[in-house]
């Protein structure tokens, strides 16, 4: 598995794998993108976790619809975003100031 952290008002676009864009009529199925119930805050923005699966090789996230209007910073920018490993995604936990699952966020 694979992992990435993504910040509250941002989705996933399109998806990458060895063999380029991921075509969903080749592989017959979605990409296994799953966001775990861990956030970490860094700078005052919650950044949650995913987890995707191995053949996966880089995502494409932007705005949502509703985050994008609200900003007008955000209207337009679309962000690759890079893997990392378990081991990565644990040393970025541990090492956060402060981290928590949805329920205790509130």
């Amino acid at each position: 598995m694979k992992y990435f952290f993504l910040s509250d008002g941002w989705i996933v676009g399109r998806v990458w794998e060895f063999g380029g864009l991921w075509n969903i009529h080749s592989w017959r199925r979605e990409p296994e993108i799953q966001q775990m119930n861990l956030c970490i805050l860094e700078q005052g923005e919650k950044l949650w976790l995913y987890r995707v699966e191995e053949a996966i090789l880089m995502v494409e996230v932007k705005p949502t619809p509703d985050a994008a209007s609200e900003s007008a910073k955000n209207i337009g920018q679309v962000v690759l975003k890079r893997l990392i490993t378990a081991e990565q995604a644990l040393d970025r936990l541990a090492t956060a100031q402060t981290w928590s699952s949805p329920l205790s966020m509130e």
